[in-house]
């Protein structure tokens, strides 16, 4: 490790390899597609190309094809490696010195027994996924959480077949709306308790550091504003979303929040977003 860790850290002392790695880490355990990693960073693919090389080389990212397409993600047992020898170098193991870098809640339940749980929704306009979201866990559990919704460019308003759907449904709808994130999160509202993005265009961008370190997830969708066709096509797509996000609110609010420590609960909200991904132990 001490031969590898020097250049590791050279390939992240780079601000665009970086970038790179900082967003294949908000995004993981996603594999993400070369073509939107490069639109995301506003990055030429050749460009792109020579910092994942080189990410690779130190073995913080790995690669997969998927047909023609190449998707990259972080190795996170060689970041978590990294880290680990940074942290038993500078501060020789002692937890005095490292432990800011940990959360208090790594250790134990999350202590929040008496209140209700705060949970934040995130996608781009949110005119149709995030108010799907928010929708459906107030719907499942609202006794238990308090829910809301943003967008990091909201439409100016929530798009007429998400409504239409909701009403389907059996949603209240009346107090909907599109919002800012700077309208649900300002400096005096209480913390989050979780957070998570539903469009993979929004955990693409460079969110707020929350107060309180929440639990965060991503649970990708397809937007369904996006889909052509006739409007019974259209309608599909956002039965489709709807239907997507549903098993994942239901898996959610069935999880024993008040006896899971925070590693045990991020692993099972990383799950329900990811199934089929294999995260590290």
């Amino acid at each position: 490790m001490e031969s590898e860790l020097p250049a590791r850290l050279a390939t992240l002392g780079h601000p665009e390899r970086l970038s790179v790695f900082r967003l294949l880490m908000r995004r993981y355990p996603d594999r993400v597609p070369a073509g939107e990693l490069a639109g995301a960073l506003g990055l030429r693919p050749s460009t792109l190309s020579s910092y994942l090389a080189a990410l690779m080389q130190a073995g913080l990212v790995t690669q997969e094809r998927a047909g023609t397409s190449r998707r990259y993600a972080i190795d996170m047992v060689t970041v978590r490696d990294t880290f680990d020898a940074l942290l038993l170098d500078c501060c020789r193991g002692r937890p005095d010195v490292c432990s800011p870098v940990s959360l208090p809640s790594d250790r134990g339940p999350i202590p929040m027994p008496d209140r209700k749980y705060r949970v934040l929704f995130i996608c781009t306009g949110n005119s149709a996924r995030s108010i799907f979201a928010e929708s459906l866990l107030r719907a499942e559990a609202d006794d238990r959480f308090e829910v809301f919704s943003a967008g990091t460019r909201p439409r100016p308003a929530i798009n007429p077949f998400a409504l239409e759907l909701l009403e389907a449904k059996g949603h209240e709808t009346s107090g909907l709306r599109a919002k800012t994130l700077a309208d649900v999160g300002g400096p005096d509202a209480p913390p989050f308790d979780f957070v998570f993005t539903v469009c993979d265009q929004a955990a693409n961008e460079e969110c707020p550091v929350w107060e309180g370190h929440p639990v965060t997830g991503h649970w990708g969708v397809p937007d369904p504003v996006k889909a052509e066709g006739t409007d019974a096509e259209k309608a599909l797509a956002f039965q489709q979303a709807y239907g997507t996000l549903r098993n994942r609110i239901r898996a959610f609010a069935a999880l024993p929040l008040d006896s899971l420590d925070r590693l045990s609960l991020q692993k099972a909200v990383d799950r329900i977003g990811h199934p089929d991904a294999q995260a590290p132990a």
